[in-house]
């Protein structure tokens, strides 16, 4: 890791979450003995999302309409535009990681972007994980919006706002 930094190569965390728009009831105030009134949607709506962190603090989170090899894709051509020569970590479990079309991009730019695996079944290891749990935390908790877009313009807002700082030499050590 140290060998690719000292190189000029960025190291990246990269991974996927699903958000629903629902409600996620973490914390409420009820009489005792009473059953708290949980509202929710009903709703199937979804946004996916891709993030990334870098060693130095750099992230990049962008909203997908699904998790599949073609959004991957997609966001890995970003993640290559912004941060240039990359060492990026990812989950060896997501078929989306392991297309076909993403493989064959990755050998052409394998001069510039490097590919590390997760362990299997370690997701505690990807600090990105923490990441989507904050976020979570704040955009869903204990609230509904009024529209599915009204949920995706706060998550988009949070995002570019909110300043994960997490040791990632932690994670990945």
């Amino acid at each position: 890791m140290k060998e690719a930094e000292r190189s000029g190569w960025t190291v990246l965390c990269e991974d996927e979450s699903i958000f629903l728009y629902d409600s996620v009831s973490r914390y409420v105030w009820a009489k005792r003995g009473s059953e708290p009134l949980v509202l929710t949607t009903g709703s199937h709506h979804r946004t996916c999302l891709f993030g990334t962190i870098s060693l130095d603090g750099k992230q990049l989170f962008r909203q997908y309409d699904t998790v599949n090899g073609q959004s991957f894709l997609a966001y890995v051509r970003k993640l290559r535009r912004r941060f240039g020569a990359s060492l990026l970590f990812l989950d060896k479990s997501a078929p989306h990681h392991r297309d076909e079309r993403v493989r064959r991009w990755l050998r052409r730019n394998r001069g510039c972007v490097k590919v590390k695996w997760f362990p299997t079944a370690r997701p505690e290891l990807n600090p990105i994980e923490e990441c989507w749990r904050q976020s979570k935390d704040i955009i869903q908790a204990n609230r509904i919006y009024p529209t599915f877009e009204s949920m995706k313009k706060e998550i988009s807002k949070t995002l570019r706002t909110k300043r994960f700082r997490l040791n990632i030499v932690e994670y990945l050590c």
